[in-house]
C-alpha cells in the first residue's frame, strides 16, 4: 500500500492511500479519516460510498463529515466509485464505466474483468483497512450519496449483521424501475438476467428482507434527479415492512453537496448511537 498523502485533520489525521486490488484487478486509491482516539486503539467505522462521476476525494473534500466523525470518536473511509486506469473499461455517458460501478459485480464483457466493486467493498477493502490501521471490524456503519446510497442500502440489507446502521443521501431507491438501474445492470449484469438485478435494489430488498437496525434517508424536495431516485418506493416498502426507520424530505434541497454537508451532522450522530452501542 502506497500513502499518497496525510493531513492532520480535527485532531486526527485525513489519509489518501492506493494498494493494488485483486478484486478490480487494478490500483485502487481510498480516503481514510482517523480521529485522535485511533492513537489508543481501534475505532467504529462509518463508510461513505460516493455517487456517480465521483472518485474518493468528493466527500473528503465538499462533505463536511471529518468534524463531526471527530467530536464522535469515528474513522471515515471514503472508497472509489469504479476501478480506473489503463486497460479498464469505459464508456462515454457520465453513467456508465469508470466513475460509475453501482457497487456490484459484473458478469458482462467488457465490465466482467475489473468491474467487481460489490466484492471491493464488501470484503476486500475491509480487510485493507483493517488490517492496516485502528479501525474495528466489528463496529461498522454505512452511508452513501445517490449511486452511493443505493450501494450502502444494498448491502446493509445483503450483510445482516455486518453494519449496525444505514443512512443515505438521496440515494436511487428502485433502480430495475429506473433509468439509473436498468441501463447498468443490463450492461453490468446482463437483459437475460433480471432476476440477479433484484438483488442490488434496495426497495425490493426492503421489501423481502429489511435491515437489522435503523435507517435514515434524506432526499430533497427540489433534487433535480427525484423521478429517477423513485423515494417513495423505498419509503412505501419500509413501512409495508415496518420497517425501523426515518424517511424526511427537505424542503428546497437538491442533490448537491450542499445538500449532503447541510445534514451530515445529523446521519454522523445517527450512526454514532449506534456504533457506540454496540
Amino acid at each position: 500500500m502506497e500513502t499518497q498523502s496525510e493531513n492532520a485533520c480535527f485532531g486526527g489525521v485525513q489519509g489518501v492511500y492506493t494498494h493494488a486490488s485483486e478484486a478490480t484487478g487494478c490500483d485502487m486509491t481510498f480516503g481514510l479519516f482517523l480521529p485522535a482516539e485511533a492513537r489508543d486503539g481501534p475505532v467504529p467505522v462509518l463508510w461513505y460510498l460516493s455517487g456517480l462521476t465521483c472518485t474518493h476525494e468528493n466527500a473528503m473534500v465538499k462533505a463536511g463529515a471529518q468534524g463531526w466523525a471527530a467530536e464522535m470518536g469515528i474513522a471515515l473511509v471514503f472508497p472509489d466509485t469504479s476501478p480506473r486506469g489503463e486497460g479498464v473499461a469505459d464508456d462515454d455517458a457520465f453513467d456508465l464505466g469508470q466513475g460509475a460501478g453501482f457497487y456490484v459485480n459484473a458478469t458482462q464483457n467488457p465490465w466482467a474483468r475489473h468491474y467487481r466493486m460489490w466484492d471491493y467493498v464488501a470484503e476486500e477493502l475491509p480487510r485493507v483497512v483493517t488490517r492496516n490501521f485502528a479501525v474495528d471490524e466489528e463496529r461498522q456503519a454505512i452511508t452513501g450519496h445517490s449511486m452511493g446510497g443505493h450501494g450502502a442500502l444494498t448491502l446493509a440489507m445483503s450483510l445482516p449483521g455486518r453494519y449496525a446502521s444505514v443512512s443515505a443521501f438521496a440515494p436511487i431507491c428502485n433502480p430495475t424501475q429506473s433509468d439509473w438501474g436498468r441501463k447498468q445492470f443490463s450492461a453490468y449484469l446482463g437483459d437475460e438476467f433480471e432476476a440477479a438485478w433484484a438483488a442490488h435494489d434496495a426497495s425490493l430488498l426492503m421489501r423481502e428482507r429489511g435491515f437489522d437496525g435503523p435507517v435514515l434517508v434524506d432526499t430533497g424536495t427540489e433534487d433535480q434527479f427525484i423521478h429517477l431516485l423513485k423515494p417513495e418506493a423505498l419509503a412505501t416498502a419500509a413501512a409495508e415492512r415496518r420497517q425501523r426507520s426515518t424517511f424526511r424530505l427537505q424542503p428546497g434541497y437538491d442533490h448537491s453537496y450542499f445538500f449532503v454537508s447541510s445534514f451530515m451532522e445529523d446521519h454522523v450522530a445517527f450512526h454514532a448511537e449506534a456504533l457506540h452501542a454496540r
